[in-house]
């Protein structure tokens, strides 16, 4: 059946191209409500590669990563019966390929390819991200058309292909089983929260637990990039919300912040797309070298490293958060980082005129 929503194919120069394409074409920007981004995907058993299913950024949250997911889950559980000899309705299979489990993984965000121009804060179109990585032939020789494996491809094309079809003929009429989803895979981060929260100091972990129930409301907010979520719907999403909020523990509200951390940036809307692409940096370019001695672009976090933590500082950056408050999002992402790093950085993207007060 023809879909509700246009479905469109871009094979673009990677990250230079998808950037390139936005900008001189600023009208797909507004009208494209998400992406389904592949890259380095069917590697063979010969490659060593794990076939990933990422998230998006935490400053862009989008209930399409649940839907991706869904039907990634789905596939690890056929495919998984078929390798083990019992009844599997959809084994993916192709008869020159392998025959073993895809064993997905679902990832949080990671950076390298043209899903982080999509997801940047210039466009903010929610972008999934599949991916084959580690690939141990990667831009080596022995990168060829021969390591394909024809049944993981296969499937990588279905979990693709399914989400994007999915995607394209949401409706009001699907938000109960869209609702299903979300409260499935909700339930799995707040676990995920939960052990991460274990390992912090008492800020912090208030930190990160206010921030995952915000992350969470706000992607079940993001039904609405789709359709009208039905007032029905509304009222069974706060009682989860109430239910959720005192299943991780009473939550203190954020202290108002002070000092340079009460500062609140606004972004140049003249200068698109992430700061740092292959071979090419802005800041570097337009700060000097002496960008590189900046404490954020070498600081290391629990879960994310300099780049990281720039690049999600600066899609936070909105003209309402304040420094303060785009410290305390980066640091439930990546974990915690000193404040002074993230006031450093945003004056140096102040002084060559990226963003301002």
């Amino acid at each position: 059946l023809r879909p509700a929503r246009t479905l469109r194919f871009i094979w673009p120069p990677e990250i230079e191209g998808t950037l390139a394409l936005l900008s001189v074409r600023p009208e797909l920007a507004t009208k494209i409500k998400a992406v389904i981004h592949m890259d380095m995907v069917g590697g063979g058993p010969n490659t060593k590669a794990i076939f990933h299913i990422t998230r998006g950024p935490t400053s862009l949250p989008s209930i399409i990563h649940d839907v991706a997911a869904s039907f990634g889950r789905l596939v690890n559980r056929e495919s998984d019966a078929f390798a083990s000899g019992q009844t599997a309705t959809f084994p993916l299979i192709s008869p020159e390929g392998g025959k073993e489990a895809l064993q997905a993984e679902f990832a949080d965000f990671e950076m390298g390819s043209d899903h982080q121009v999509y997801n940047e804060g210039s466009f903010r179109i929610p972008a999934i991200y599949m991916n084959d990585w580690p690939d141990r032939y990667i831009h080596t020789n022995f990168d060829t058309p021969a390591n394909i494996d024809p049944t993981k491809l296969k499937r990588a094309a279905f979990i693709g292909a399914a989400s994007g079809y999915v995607l394209a003929n949401l409706a009001s009429r699907d938000a109960p089983a869209l609702w299903r989803i979300f409260r499935s895979q909700c339930l799995r981060r707040t676990a995920t929260m939960l052990r991460r929260r274990a390992d912090l100091p008492a800020a912090e972990a208030q930190n990160l637990t206010r921030f995952h129930l915000w992350y969470e409301r706000q992607t079940f907010r993001s039904m609405t990039r789709f359709f009208k979520i039905p007032q029905g719907l509304e009222s069974q999403a706060e009682a989860f919300f109430s239910k959720l909020e005192n299943l991780v523990g009473p939550v203190t509200p954020a202290a108002a912040a002070t000092g340079n951390g009460a500062l609140v940036y606004h972004r140049n809307p003249n200068i698109k797309g992430p700061l740092q692409v292959f071979g090419y940096d802005y800041l570097v370019d337009h700060y000097g070298p002496q960008a590189r001695a900046i404490g954020l672009l070498k600081y290391q976090g629990d879960r994310g490293a300099g780049s990281e933590y720039a690049y999600e500082v600066l899609n936070f950056v909105d003209g309402q958060r304040t420094v303060q408050e785009i410290r305390d999002a980066v640091s439930a992402e990546y974990g915690p980082i000193p404040l002074n790093l993230v006031l450093e950085y945003l004056g140096a993207l102040e002084r060559i005129g990226v963003i301002k007060k």
